[in-house]
């Protein structure tokens, strides 16, 4: 009887001590976990009205040609500075933009060269641009909050024609300011840094060429007998600030 009571509790003993092991021994229970969502980019939208301020500088080229006696008077460019402020909208659909723009500028593009053909002794021409304005639509491709477009439409400028007298240093003769339409065209990079605020870089050229004048004795204001031929087309490198209204960053997946 002892040595049967002395087996069981040996049989009992190897149980407890196997049975830890053979639980060890079995596999973990696997634990689920729900994926994570897909991860999300930020696309800037362009759509939306906007508005803003521009400066820069400007260069316009004159040939004044005297059409009376068959006679060139010389060429030169007007060249200055130019600040002012533009409106517009823009839509995005996918990765292209279009546009409508209205932009208004002062300017001070002026310069003169003396007439070297015969009759014309110490006189001067002399051209100033002192304001324009760009009615146009644009084009872009966008890649994210970088902006590329090409723009075309009408340009209006203002601008005198005259001619100086060096020996007494008064105008001998003037246009007045004329105003004239032309096309234009034009192309930029603008770059978006805060969500309403944008940056950019725009060329515009305006094909004013030249036309017949007609100019005026200031001190008597008779109309001068003969007719003149002057302009020339323009030039422009643009520095653009933009405030864009709404149109929030849309999410991308």
């Amino acid at each position: 009887m002892k040595k049967f009571l002395l087996g069981t509790v040996g049989l009992v003993a190897l149980g407890m001590a196997a049975g830890p092991a053979s639980a060890a021994d079995l596999a973990a229970r696997p634990v689920y976990t729900k994926a994570p969502p897909p991860m999300v980019a930020a696309a800037y939208d362009w759509s939306g009205f906007y508005i803003g301020i521009n400066g820069g500088w400007g260069e316009t080229h004159d040939r004044r040609f005297d059409v009376g006696f068959n006679t060139d008077l010389g060429s030169f460019d007007a060249n200055g500075g130019t600040i002012g402020g533009q409106v517009g909208y823009r839509w995005q659909t996918g990765p292209w933009v279009f546009g409508l723009e209205a932009q208004g500028n002062w300017a001070d593009f002026s310069g003169s060269t003396l007439i070297l053909a015969p009759g014309f002794a110490n006189i001067a021409s002399r051209s100033k641009l002192d304001a324009f304005g760009l009615f146009t639509g644009q084009v872009g491709y966008a890649w994210n909050n970088v902006l590329l477009y090409v723009k075309g439409g009408a340009a209006v400028t203002d601008r005198e024609f005259a001619f100086f007298d060096n020996t007494t240093g008064l105008v001998a003769a003037n246009s007045g300011f004329r105003t004239e339409w032309s096309p234009t065209v034009g192309a930029g990079i603008e770059f978006s840094f805060a969500p309403n605020w944008s940056f950019g870089v725009e060329y515009d050229h305006i094909f004013e060429n030249t036309r017949d004048v007609t100019f005026v004795n200031p001190t008597t204001g008779l109309v001068i007998n003969d007719t003149f031929r002057s302009g020339g087309d323009t030039d422009m490198i643009l520095g653009r600030l933009n405030y864009r209204f709404g149109g929030p960053v849309v999410a991308r997946y």
